[in-house]
């Protein structure tokens, strides 16, 4: 029979343990059943922590969308958060926004968890002014002045112990990059000089800035995939990609894919996506071109890991709004209309009675456009085909690139890839139509087919009873058509989207809150601030992980040989006492013979 016997006994104590029954005295038998017990609970508390819990596939929780929901007013008691403040100075006002963030974990591959900060109201703390900063561009000296309500709210928000290592960045748009260099420089400059002398937050000269375009794009950008929780690291059921860096000699990474965006807004149409493969030029002009759509950087805290590199396609095309595009074609119609009626002699479009047939617009829906003392009487004839057809031009196609200057535009693989169509793409989608979320480019035409093909007083009873969104009006009504048309055009012969493409959702809201592209930024000023608590965890940092696990298992080796002489003085005083008993024993036998002898030699 199988026995165990352990020799960390003393030799003269051993007592054999079978699998099948313990040979041992009854005490015995009990403290080896518990020395066994507590022996077992040990070593599995050690696997525990040496390998952590393991998940199983599914069980991830998003900590993006539980942060996204959390409606809870942000503790301003809790002294570990730190907070940062960002001013939107945009085009028509200017707005703030306070964030605030919990330590870093001290993990180089992890951002800082950023979130908007939320008031005892449970409101996100947010300010907005008008008009635009840019209206001071003859008094620049009265922009701190501009500023003071906004900064005085956050100041309020922020806890005044934080006030001095709390980040403010100030960011010009739209309406300052309008104006000359040397008026920005001064706005710039009365903002750099009496801020600090009322306010003590973190703020420098490089922290109040004019900035472009294909900035505002990546922050964007940045946002987005930051709240959707694309940088953090890849589980094995998520999508992944395979990165290349313009690191020297840096192999190729697997990572989490990214989103791309794409916004239509009423005067300008942008998009931004991640470029994860190297890209092959066709010519020196080309790869010139490329330099100012295309940006590379890093929003990790350590510039030698490339686990956060990312190379970003971001442009904007002015005029290519949804209003913008429908008052080009508009100019053309009139312009075109004048030219053929002289060339003709003919009288369309020039009055109620013999009007221009626009494709563009619902049958039957009567319009006029002026321009220059010009008017031109429109009636919609409803043919969304050949309003296709009559936008197309007006994406300016050149090379297959989106504008006649040829503006270069980095390939996508549409085969994993994923992006995310805001503003006029989900208005098109959803606020007549009723299609927003997943885009399907069959179902969508043939609505917008439909709708365009509708009588204009049928769609009007529908409004009156409430047929389509609250957002919807009888400008989107009477524009659904042509902007429904434009946003195809722009999608499928612009960008090129195949019509099979199922990996596109319009949205006006992530996770049911709306992400500022200041977000983004906050996100990219602060990327090193990490390394502060990465220092305190260097120690720990620097051990391997088979020194960390070593320390481990050393603790509970010492555990376990604690039980171990604990258990051994337990048997050594037990059987002292059976030694002791056994003598007792002895001697009283002993003393019962001796008096039976001596009973027996009396006489």
């Amino acid at each position: 029979m199988a026995r165990i016997t352990f020799s960390c006994l003393p030799a003269s104590w051993y007592c054999s343990v079978s699998l099948l029954s313990l040979g041992c005295a009854p005490r015995q038998r009990l403290l080896l059943l518990l020395f066994i017990t507590c022996a077992l609970l040990l070593m599995g508390t050690y696997q525990r922590q040496l390998w952590g819990p393991q998940r199983q596939p599914g069980s991830r929780v998003n900590k993006y969308l539980s942060s996204a929901e959390s409606m809870e007013a942000t503790d301003v008691l809790n002294p570990a958060l730190n907070y940062g403040i960002v001013v939107d100075c945009g085009s028509s006002g200017s707005r703030v926004f306070v964030y605030y963030w919990p330590p870093h974990n001290g993990n180089p591959h992890t951002l800082l968890d950023v979130r908007q900060m939320r008031g005892h109201d449970r409101k996100p703390v947010v300010k907005k002014i008008k008009p635009g900063i840019s209206t001071l561009a003859n008094t620049p000296t009265q922009a701190s002045d501009y500023l003071h309500p906004l900064l005085s709210f956050a100041a309020a928000h922020v806890p005044k112990t934080k006030h001095k290592e709390t980040p403010l960045y100030i960011l010009c748009t739209a309406g300052m990059r309008l104006l000359p260099e040397s008026q920005q420089a001064d706005i710039l400059e009365d903002l750099v000089a009496d801020v600090p002398l009322e306010f003590d937050f973190l703020f420098s000269r490089s922290h109040a800035e004019v900035i472009s375009g294909k900035q505002e794009g990546v922050y964007a950008w940045i946002g987005i995939n930051f709240v959707l929780g694309r940088f953090e690291h890849a589980d094995d059921e998520e999508a992944t990609v395979e990165v290349t860096t313009g690191s020297q000699n840096q192999q190729p990474i697997s990572r989490r894919r990214t989103v791309g965006i794409m916004d239509m807004g009423g005067a300008s149409l942008q998009i931004a996506y991640e470029v994860p493969s190297a890209i092959t030029f066709s010519s020196p002009q080309q790869e010139e071109a490329s330099k100012s759509v295309l940006a590379e950087f890093n929003l990790g805290c350590d510039v030698e890991h490339t686990q956060h590199v990312y190379r970003v396609y971001v442009t904007t095309f002015l005029g290519f709004g949804g209003n913008m595009a429908r008052q080009r074609y508009e100019d053309r119609l009139v312009n075109d209309t004048l030219a053929k009626n002289r060339f003709l002699t003919t009288q369309t479009g020039l009055s109620e009675d013999k009007p221009y047939l626009d494709p563009c617009l619902p049958v039957s829906l009567s319009e006029t456009v002026s321009r220059d003392n010009h008017t031109l009487y429109l009636r919609g004839q409803g043919d969304w085909t050949q309003c296709q057809e009559a936008v197309r031009p007006f994406l300016g196609l050149h090379n297959g690139t989106m504008s006649p200057g040829g503006i270069y535009q980095a390939p996508i693989n549409f085969s994993n890839s994923e992006f995310y169509g805001f503003s006029e793409f989900f208005y098109c989608t959803e606020d007549v139509l009723r299609l927003g979320g997943q885009y399907d480019s069959q179902k969508y035409s043939r609505a917008a087919m439909d709708y365009c093909a509708t009588k204009w007083p049928i769609l009007k009873q529908r409004l009156d009873n409430k047929l389509f969104s609250q957002q919807a009006d009888i400008s989107r009504l009477k524009y659904q058509c042509f902007k429904s048309a434009w946003m195809y055009e722009v999608l499928h012969s612009g960008f090129r989207f195949p019509t099979e493409y199922l990996s596109l959702k319009t949205a006006q809201l992530v996770y049911d809150k709306e992400v500022q592209w200041t977000l983004g930024a906050i996100l990219f000023k602060t990327r090193f601030l990490p390394l502060r608590d990465l220092q305190q965890e260097t120690l720990r940092q620097s051990h391997p992980s088979w020194l960390r696990s070593s320390f481990v298992y050393n603790h509970h080796l010492f555990s376990l040989c604690i039980l171990v002489v604990v258990l051994a003085i337990l048997l050594y005083i037990l059987r002292l006492r059976r030694i002791h008993q056994r003598e007792q024993r002895q001697a009283e036998t002993l003393n019962l013979l001796w008096a039976e002898e001596g009973e027996a030699l009396l006489p």
